[in-house]
């Protein structure tokens, strides 16, 4: 069997959420099941590291797709040429986008549908291509898988998609996030706070993770409390943050507010080990990644109230509502000042982790693909 597969995303020292998903799971299907010849087609010359075993073929074609515009004409003209000329049995898409000109069976998988719901916090070109194309692909999809079952029901409920064509394959924290010792906690908060006790926001930076309102319930945080806590920011910006300066220019403990930039999963998995808590309260999630890392990194979190959040969060997390900084800061007092809550939190954090592997997502992402031969 031939098995083509979209690849674009697998980049060095680029993997995001969805291109951290890919690497996780394609390493495993490729390895498990070598009677079969995958064929990865990217957008550009591929890292060897990506080349997971030898019965990986990778080809290039063309253009880098740099812009949505782009899109169409590597989706829907080069990569069915590609597809016949290796006589492809099925297509595997694993970053939301797959074509409408394909002869074969094909499987997608959608993370979450912000685009719909939070249309105002992306750029108008990434936007409409997303909410005009994505129902198509539901209808040319011989099978859907999705990372949560709140964004399952989204699917059914905004799109009709019949939700026995759906199955749920999660997510899962990488094996480098693990607890640390004190001596070592102790050298990451002096490399990044001059050895104060921080909370930690991991992620994009950008208008949907809500960095405003955190920033704001850190801000009345400091405000009600004598806690010399700072508030580490790790990540890099995605799409223009609107206001982000002006809350920082508003805020009067600004400086104690830190932004290292994006960190290797290495440097990050210290970081996060070394956190007061994961203060994770975005508007809109199809899956949180961030939050079974730092339940495997032993570390609580303050997570939202809203979408995937509660499901996936459970018992190990403090809630808030996204657009209310006053109970962002309460969680944070709660964090910073009841040890016994925190380890609390944390011991049902790792229960919670132990739902979530990726050979658990690899393996149900296989038992989803294999329905389409079915």
């Amino acid at each position: 069997m031939k098995i083509a597969v979209n690849s674009r995303l697998l980049q060095k020292n680029k993997l995001e959420g969805i291109g951290t998903f890919m690497n996780e799971v394609l390493q495993r299907i490729v390895r498990w099941h070598p009677e079969i010849e995958f064929h990865f087609i990217f957008d550009h010359q591929p890292d060897q590291q990506f080349i997971f075993a030898n019965n990986v073929i990778p080809h290039v074609i063309s253009p880098p797709t740099k812009h949505v515009l782009l899109y169409k004409i590597w989706f829907d003209f080069q990569l069915p040429i590609l597809l016949k000329k290796i006589k492809a049995d099925c297509f595997l898409s694993l970053d939301a986008i797959t074509s409408t000109k394909l002869s074969i069976p094909n499987h997608i998988v959608i993370h979450d549908l912000n685009f719909v719901h939070r249309p105002q916090d992306l750029p108008k070109f990434p936007r409409n291509y997303y909410r005009n194309n994505t129902p198509k692909f539901c209808n040319v999809a011989s099978r859907i898988a999705t990372v949560s079952e709140y964004s399952k029901q989204d699917l059914v409920h905004t799109y009709g998609v019949n939700e026995n064509q759906i199955d749920v394959v999660f997510n899962a924290a990488k094996a480098c996030f693990q607890p640390v010792n004190e001596k070592e906690k102790q050298s990451v908060r002096q490399r990044y706070t001059d050895g104060k006790k921080y909370f930690l926001y991991v992620g994009s930076l950008h208008a949907r993770k809500n960095l405003n309102n955190l920033i704001l319930g850190f801000n009345a945080f400091k405000n009600t409390t004598e806690s010399d806590a700072k508030l580490l920011i790790v990540g890099k910006i995605m799409w223009e943050t609107k206001g982000l300066q002006a809350i920082l220019k508003q805020c009067e403990h600004k400086d104690d507010i830190i932004f290292t930039g994006r960190k290797s999963d290495e440097e990050l998995s210290k970081i996060l080990a070394s956190a007061i808590a994961l203060s994770y309260v975005p508007f809109f999630e199809g899956f949180g990644i961030p939050i079974v890392e730092a339940y495997a990194a032993g570390v609580p979190v303050i997570t939202s109230t809203t979408t995937c959040l509660p499901e996936i969060a459970g018992n190990g997390a403090l809630y808030a509502d996204p657009s209310k900084p006053d109970e962002i800061a309460i969680a944070m007092g709660k964090m910073a000042n009841n040890q016994s809550l925190r380890e609390q939190l944390i011991q049902n954090g790792q229960t919670i982790n132990q739902q979530f592997s990726w050979d658990k997502t690899a393996n149900l992402y296989w038992k989803s693909v294999e329905k389409i031969f079915q």
